[in-house]
C-alpha cells in the first residue's frame, strides 16, 4: 500500500474511449498518481494504450495485478463486465474505482459492496458531474438551506445517438450488457436529481424503442414522487435528431430554482433565488457559469484528484459504493415500472427488470 508521500499506482482495466480519457488525466494532469499498467481482451488495442501512456499492456487482469501491485484499478471496460471485474479486483486491491453504472443489477451492486467490504477494500463509482462548477455551486447553496422546500425536480437528456453507434458494438443497446438511455445516458442525471430532491417513494414510466434497432429502450418518461412530497420527472432519449440538443436538470424550490444544462449538463442556464439581488445572481451566472476549458475532462480530473485524497487522507469520500447503488436502484425501478405497467414503491421488493439479464 502506498505511503502518504509516495506515488498511487493506477491499472486501468479496458481501453476505449473513456480509458483514454483515465489515462490522459493520469498521465499528465496529476502529480503522484502514476499509470503503471492498463489491460484488454483486445492484444493491439493494449499494447497501443500502453504505448500512448509509457506503461505496460496485458490481456488478463489478474496478470496484471500480480505483477505490478497497483494501489488502485479502475473497471472502464462495456457497463456488463464492470460487476463482474470489479468482484475479480476487490480482493487483490486496496482501492477500486468504477465507471457508471457500477454494475446492471442492484444484487450485483450488493455483492461488490459486501466484498469490498469484507476485504477492506474501498469501492469508487464515477460520478463525474456531481463536480462541475454549476452543480458545486448548486450543492453549495443546498446545503446552505437556501432552496427552501423543495418543490419539484425534472431531468430532460435530449440526445443524438445513430444506429452506427449501436452497430459499432455487439453489447451497445443489449439487455444484458447495456440497457438504453436510462442506464447509459441519463443516470448521471439522475444522480443529480436525487441527490438533490432526496429519497424517491415511487416511480412510474413507460419507455419506447422508436427509432433506433436495440434491444433496450432509445426513448423514456418517468414521474417520480419523493419521500418529501416533493414530485419528478425524468424525460430521456437519444433519438433527438439531427443532433444533440441538452442534458439538463432543474431543481425547484420554495427559495429558488437552478437549470443547469448544455449538451454535457455543465452550463448554467438558470439560477434565480428569492432573497438574491440580481447583481449577485449574474456574478455567480458569470462566475461559476460553466466549467472551465479542459484537454481531457474537468470533471474526470476533479473526481480523481478528490479519490486520490481520500485514499491518501484515508477520508470518506461522496461517491462510494451505495451512492453508485442508489441511482441503479432507481434506474432499474423505472424500467420494472414500465414492464409491468405499475407503479413501483421504492419501499416495497419489486421483480427486478431485465436489465443486466438478457
Amino acid at each position: 500500500m502506498a505511503s502518504p508521500t509516495s506515488e498511487l499506482r493506477f491499472a486501468l482495466v479496458g481501453c476505449g474511449k473513456i480509458a483514454q480519457r483515465h489515462g490522459d488525466i493520469l498521465a499528465n494532469c496529476i502529480p503522484g498518481a502514476k499509470l503503471v499498467a492498463v489491460a484488454d481482451l483486445d492484444q493491439k488495442r493494449a499494447d497501443e494504450a500502453a504505448a500512448r501512456w509509457k506503461c505496460k499492456g496485458y490481456t488478463n487482469l489478474r496478470a496484471m495485478i500480480e505483477a505490478e501491485r497497483p494501489d488502485v484499478v479502475s473497471v472502464l471496460t462495456d457497463s456488463g463486465s464492470h460487476a463482474r471485474l470489479s468482484l475479480e479486483a476487490i480482493p487483490h486491491v486496496r482501492n477500486v474505482i468504477v465507471e457508471k453504472p457500477m454494475a446492471l443489477t442492484v444484487a450485483d451492486a450488493d455483492r461488490m459492496i459486501a466484498l469490498a467490504k469484507e476485504r477492506n477494500t474501498r469501492l469508487f463509482v464515477v460520478k463525474q458531474v456531481r463536480y462541475f462548477r454549476p452543480v458545486q455551486k448548486a450543492r453549495e447553496y443546498f446545503e446552505l438551506g437556501k432552496f427552501g422546500k423543495m418543490v419539484m425536480g425534472s431531468v430532460r437528456v435530449r440526445y443524438t445517438r445513430t444506429q452506427a453507434y449501436y452497430d459499432s458494438a455487439p453489447w451497445r443497446g443489449t439487455w444484458a450488457k447495456d440497457g438504453g438511455v436510462l442506464a447509459n445516458q441519463t443516470i448521471h442525471l439522475i444522480d443529480l436529481l436525487i441527490w438533490f430532491m432526496g429519497d424517491v417513494e415511487s416511480v412510474y414510466a413507460h419507455t419506447a424503442t422508436r427509432l433506433l434497432r436495440m434491444e433496450a429502450e432509445d426513448t423514456a418518461v418517468a414521474v417520480l414522487k419523493f419521500k418529501s412530497g416533493a414530485l419528478g420527472v425524468v424525460e430521456a432519449t437519444v433519438a433527438t435528431r439531427p443532433k444533440d440538443i441538452e442534458g439538463t436538470v432543474g431543481i425547484l424550490g420554495e427559495g429558488g430554482t437552478v437549470e443547469i444544462g448544455g449538451f454535457a449538463s455543465n452550463q448554467l442556464v438558470r439560477w434565480q433565488f428569492v432573497n438574491e439581488a440580481e447583481d449577485e445572481s449574474r456574478r455567480i451566472i458569470e462566475q461559476w457559469g460553466s466549467n472551465p476549458q479542459h484537454p481531457y475532462g474537468y470533471g474526470h480530473e476533479v473526481y480523481l484528484r478528490g479519490v486520490i485524497d481520500a485514499i491518501r487522507e484515508k477520508r470518506p469520500f461522496d461517491v462510494e459504493g451505495s451512492v453508485g447503488r442508489e441511482s441503479l436502484r432507481i434506474v432499474d425501478a423505472i424500467y420494472a415500472s414500465a414492464e409491468q405497467g405499475r407503479e413501483i414503491r421504492l419501499d416495497q421488493p419489486w421483480a427486478p427488470s431485465r436489465l443486466g439479464k438478457g
